[in-house]
């Protein structure tokens, strides 16, 4: 794809693997064992077998910054948003440092509302980044139009200032991310405002039609071509297991059927790890709660592991 590979935004290949077993941005419990299964499945030694000096530290410790429950009451339509709004500070802090460092942090998590955290911390060490958002849902929705009050279909409303007029709770929020930095690849459930968002700041959106229609790899491409020309901007990759389809990875929170095959989702990790540019990567949504069986639990997990080892540099040669 990138016969003349550009110069790597990282000097050394160090990961930062940031653990953020956190499900306060949704309604369903488990998504915090996420990033436990995927460290006990073998993700630090995987990552050391691809040549990579890996750093963990540990999870994230959240309870501490959870609020009484009668001290969390909803803002407006927003649920459990101060400890939303903690616990992305806190974790937009260890990703600045780790990018600070010339580390490569993959947070594993964990529900997207997280991405409030992530994506400020990224942009606060490269101000020119550039998002690849690879998900099922848009997760734009503003603090008035949430249908559900879940902050983890929210974050990038934050980040772009599509928010505004901002809760007082989440003012620390930088608007860092201009919407022509943003690309999306695999949306296939919006609810309506997020469309109308979408099209009125002519956000680059590749749907699972544009994936049928054109192949995944015409779709990296394109998406590239928009929101990262002539590959100077460094990358940061979130990725949503929701993306993939069902049968892939049932393990999560809001699956949703036809989505990316498994070799589309590999194909998205390694075509971004080939630019050279990437510096960041969000593995989320990871539930091990909602697999009907072990079966399915293994499968989403090994699908989470794959992800990250075809973003860090694993071929199939």
């Amino acid at each position: 794809m990138f016969p003349c590979k550009p110069q790597s935004a990282l000097k050394e290949k160090r990961v930062a693997i940031v653990g953020c077993p956190f499900s306060g941005g949704q309604a369903r419990g488990g998504v915090d064992f996420g990033p436990e299964h995927m460290i006990n499945a073998g993700l630090v030694d995987q990552v050391k077998e691809l040549g990579w000096d890996v750093t963990f530290e540990g999870h994230q410790q959240f309870e501490q910054l959870k609020p009484a429950a009668n001290e969390d009451p909803d803002v407006g339509r927003l649920k459990n948003a101060r400890y939303v709004s903690a616990v992305t500070k806190a974790v937009s802090g260890v990703v600045e440092k780790h990018c600070k460092r010339g580390e490569f942090p993959l947070t594993v998590g964990g529900d997207h509302s997280l991405a409030i955290g992530t994506v400020s911390g990224v942009m606060a060490a490269y101000p020119n980044a550039c998002l690849v958002w690879v998900d099922a849902h848009a997760d734009i929705n503003t603090p008035h139009s949430t249908p559900s009050g879940n902050i983890h279909g929210c974050p990038l409303s934050f980040l772009t200032g599509a928010a505004e007029p901002c809760p007082d709770v989440f003012s620390w929020v930088p608007k860092c991310l201009p919407f022509e930095r943003i690309a999306y690849i695999g949306l296939r459930d919006l609810d309506p405002v997020e469309k109308q968002i979408l099209r009125e700041n002519n956000v680059c959106a590749y749907t699972m039609h544009h994936v049928d229609k054109y192949g995944i790899g015409r779709v990296v491409e394109m998406a590239l071509e928009r929101i990262n020309p002539g590959l100077q901007r460094p990358i940061h990759l979130s990725f949503d297991v929701d993306a993939m389809d069902p049968a892939v990875a049932p393990a999560t929170g809001t699956p949703v059927r036809g989505g990316l095959t498994w070799r589309e989702g590999m194909y998205i990790c390694e075509a971004l790890h080939e630019t050279g540019k990437l510096v960041a990567m969000d593995l989320m949504e990871v539930n091990p709660v909602l697999g009907a069986s072990e079966q399915e639990v293994q499968a989403t997990v090994h699908a989470g592991l794959s992800l990250a080892r075809c973003a860090l540099g694993e071929t199939l040669l």
